[in-house]
């Protein structure tokens, strides 16, 4: 298995040696925004992107949990936890998580 923490770590490290912002939250998250944007884009327009893009979307959510000093692969684990128990129910062809 992959250590997701090593990683973000690793992550945040790059952005440090080239000199990437790592004190500016909002622009962080505009930025991992715009990277989730041209992933949809990728996929829009059908190109082979797709997945080089998806990683560039890891790799800002990565440095940006590291940033904030959140442990993404505890918090990763913790919420898949909580989601698999959850149930839904279909109203009118939608789907309604159950209240727990």
């Amino acid at each position: 298995m992959i250590d997701l923490k090593a990683l973000q770590k690793r992550v945040y490290q790059n952005k440090v040696n080239h000199g990437f912002n790592v004190t500016n939250i909002p622009l962080e998250f505009t930025l991992t925004y715009g990277e989730l944007s041209e992933a949809f884009e990728a996929w829009r327009k059908k190109q082979d992107s797709v997945g080089e893009e998806l990683a560039d979307v890891l790799i800002y959510l990565m440095g940006l949990a590291e940033i904030l000093g959140v442990n993404l692969e505890e918090e990763l684990i913790r919420k898949m936890d909580i989601n698999e128990k959850r149930t839904y129910t279909a109203e009118n062809g939608v789907l309604r998580r159950v209240e727990e």
